[in-house]
């Protein structure tokens, strides 16, 4: 993955709270595993564990502009701001669980600081 497919990578990630990247239901070992992971991470305020698996879907494995990539996370960005102002979260995730505001919120910034830290952006 270079920093354009990571940046689309990161969009669609902001998606899935609002609704607009569908994930597809896990077994229910990893679910567990999942949930054990949010609550990690919000206790000890951990980063994504390494080697963490991702979801087929929101693998990018194609050519981004850096320049279209970037303007589409920043308008996610935006739009990820609006969505939460209005409460319309999903109350749910495939993988972690049951989810607040505030758990989204907090995955959210964890897995986009996790990109740019590794890609020194």
């Amino acid at each position: 993955m270079n920093v354009a497919q990571m940046l689309t990578h990161c969009s669609k990630v902001l998606k899935v709270p609002m609704k607009k990247t569908v994930l597809p239901k896990t077994f229910f070992l990893f679910r567990w595993i999942g949930i054990f992971t949010k609550y990690e991470m919000k206790t000890f305020n951990n980063g994504i564990p390494p080697n963490m698996p991702t979801f087929k879907k929101l693998i990018i494995n194609f050519d981004c502009d850096f320049d279209v990539s970037k303007k589409e996370l920043l308008k996610t960005l935006d739009e990820y701001a609006e969505f939460r102002k209005n409460d319309k979260f999903l109350s749910e995730h495939q993988l972690f669980g049951k989810m607040t505001d505030e758990n989204w919120g907090f995955m959210e910034y964890k897995h986009l600081e996790h990109h740019l830290k590794q890609f020194s952006v």
